[in-house]
């Protein structure tokens, strides 16, 4: 099992705004608007989950296929990670 991913809440601030959830950068403070499928994998991400356990709790919520949402998946982490919000 691979180590649970964290957010790394000293680089943004975040806030719901509606159904929406915004996340702001500390350095920069640039704004990042969520669309669902960010903003699901960004809930997800809590310090228990790792990559595949997050894959696996949003395929069952959406009722998919593991195969079918973990690419997109992987496209959200690494935008998290490229902005510094999230460590592993």
């Amino acid at each position: 099992m691979t180590t649970p991913l964290v957010k790394l809440a000293d680089r943004y601030v975040e806030t719901a705004i509606d159904d929406e959830t915004v996340v702001m950068d500390m350095d920069s403070a640039e704004f990042f608007s969520l669309n669902q499928t960010a903003g699901a994998v960004w809930r997800m991400i809590d310090g228990t989950r790792n990559r595949d356990a997050i894959i696996a709790a949003l395929a069952a919520d959406y009722g998919v296929e593991v195969g079918a949402i973990s690419a997109e998946v992987d496209e959200v982490l690494g935008k998290f990670r490229e902005a510094g919000f999230i460590g592993a």
